[in-house]
């Protein structure tokens, strides 16, 4: 498979603020509940589902490995709520981000590897590849949106332009 390619780079606060929130408890403060059993890392994700008459929903997801090489084809972005991915295993996921706008250029596509225990909160209208899970299957607690309007774009690249993602 020919194609350009992507650098991925790992998953920090700061490298992925524009695209979102990494949802993660290393380096952040908490509080105690529960008698002192229980350290609660709080406010980890802004999350936003009210426009348009939206309601949150929490689901569960069951995700199968990837292949390698693959080509990125699409991205989507939700333009009425965010959209978190919260790992239910301790293995590694890949993302691919581009900056909110009315298309996708190439080039501000941007590549990030979690250390395997970060989740991320997508803000609304970010562009941004499905699930990469390069390592084995893996399960998402997904919290998003759900409600009557519609609230997935997708914007799929010309054959000559798909990225090959070989991580």
């Amino acid at each position: 498979m020919t194609g350009q390619t992507i650098k991925i780079e790992p998953l920090t606060r700061e490298a992925f603020a524009e695209f979102g929130d990494v949802i993660e408890y290393e380096g952040r403060d908490f509080f105690h509940i529960n008698d002192k059993m229980v350290e609660r890392y709080h406010d980890l994700a802004k999350v936003d589902t009210q426009e348009a008459g939206g309601r949150t929903l929490v689901s569960w997801l069951r995700a199968k490995q990837n292949t390698f090489p693959s080509k990125v084809r699409f991205v989507e972005r939700h333009p009425l709520s965010s959209q978190a991915f919260i790992p239910l295993d301790d293995n590694p996921f890949l993302l691919i981000v581009a900056p909110r706008g009315d298309d996708v250029k190439l080039e501000d596509l941007r590549a990030f590897v979690t250390n395997g225990r970060q989740g991320v909160n997508y803000h609304r209208g970010v562009w941004h590849h499905v699930l990469i899970v390069p390592n084995r299957d893996m399960q998402f607690l997904v919290v998003d949106r759900g409600g009557a309007e519609k609230n997935c774009d997708e914007f799929w690249f010309p054959e000559e332009q798909q990225l090959v993602l070989q991580p």
